[in-house]
C-alpha cells in the first residue's frame, strides 16, 4: 500500500509538472514542487520570468488554480511563484531558450545559437556544458551535433547527482529536432578535487627542513663517534 501511494504521488507530480510546462510555455519554466499543508496543497512554480506566469492582474494564476483543482484533484491548491536566481545554471531553462530560438529563427543558424548559449553559460561560471542537437539538421538526413565546453563528468555518482540535464523537442517545418543539455554548475565539489592551502604548504616545508637538519646532526655525531673509537 505504501509503495502504491508513493507511485501515485510521484505520477501526479509528474503530470502536474508536465501540464504547467506546456501551459506556460515561454516563461523559462524550471520545475514545480507540491507541498502538503494543513490548508491544502501548496504548489511552488520556479521560473526565471515569473511575470509571464502571473499574468495581468493575476488572471493566469486564477485560471491555473482552477485547472489544477479540477484536472488533478488537488486539495485547495495555493500557487506560489519563485524566481530562479541563476537561470544559466538550470539545464531546463537553457534548453527552452535553445528550442525557442530554433522555432523563431529556424535551423539555418543552429550553430550560432548553440555557441551563443554555450558562451553565456560558461561566462556565468559553469564548470562545463554539453549540447546535443539531433534531427534533420541542416540537411534532409538525420544527424547528431554535439558541442562541449569545460569539464563534464560522464560516469560515477557526480554524473547523476551533480550534473543537471534536460531534453526537449523543437517543432520545425522540417520535422522534430531533439535538444539535450547537460550542465555542471559552479560550486560543484568533485571527489577528486584537491585543495592545498598556503598555511599547510608553509608548515609542510618547515617540517621538511627540520627533518633534514636532524638527519644531518645525526650523521655528524655518528661520524665523530667513529673517529673517537679509531683513536683509542
Amino acid at each position: 500500500m505504501i509503495e502504491r501511494k508513493i507511485l501515485a504521488s510521484q505520477l501526479k507530480s509528474y503530470l502536474v509538472d508536465n501540464y504547467i510546462r506546456t501551459s506556460i510555455k515561454g516563461s523559462e519554466y524550471s520545475h514545480t514542487d507540491i507541498i502538503k499543508t494543513p490548508l491544502g496543497d501548496k504548489v511552488v512554480i520556479y521560473s526565471s520570468r515569473p511575470g509571464l506566469i502571473i499574468g495581468r492582474k493575476g488572471a493566469n494564476i486564477k485560471a491555473l488554480t482552477i485547472e489544477l483543482k479540477e484536472r488533478f484533484g488537488l486539495n485547495n491548491p495555493q500557487i506560489e511563484i519563485a524566481e530562479v536566481q541563476t537561470p544559466l545554471m538550470n539545464a531546463r531553462i537553457v534548453t527552452e531558450r535553445i528550442v525557442n530560438a530554433f522555432e523563431r529563427f529556424g535551423i539555418a543558424r543552429f550553430k550560432g545559437i548553440m555557441h551563443k548559449v554555450m558562451t553565456e553559460v560558461m561566462g556565468a561560471g559553469a564548470l562545463g556544458i554539453e549540447i546535443r542537437v539531433s534531427g534533420k539538421v541542416p540537411s534532409s538526413r538525420a544527424k547528431t551535433w554535439k558541442l562541449l565546453a569545460g569539464y563534464m563528468k560522464k560516469n560515477g555518482d557526480v554524473s547523476v547527482s551533480g550534473v543537471d540535464r534536460s531534453t526537449m523537442q523543437a517543432n520545425l517545418k522540417s520535422g522534430i529536432v531533439g535538444v539535450q543539455v547537460r550542465i555542471m554548475p559552479k560550486g560543484l565539489i568533485l571527489p577528486d578535487r584537491i585543495i592545498v592551502y598556503e598555511d599547510d604548504l608553509k608548515n609542510y616545508h618547515q617540517e621538511e627542513v627540520v627533518e633534514v637538519l636532524d638527519t644531518d646532526r645525526a650523521s655528524k655525531t655518528g661520524a665523530e663517534s667513529v673517529v673517537e673509537k679509531k683513536e683509542d
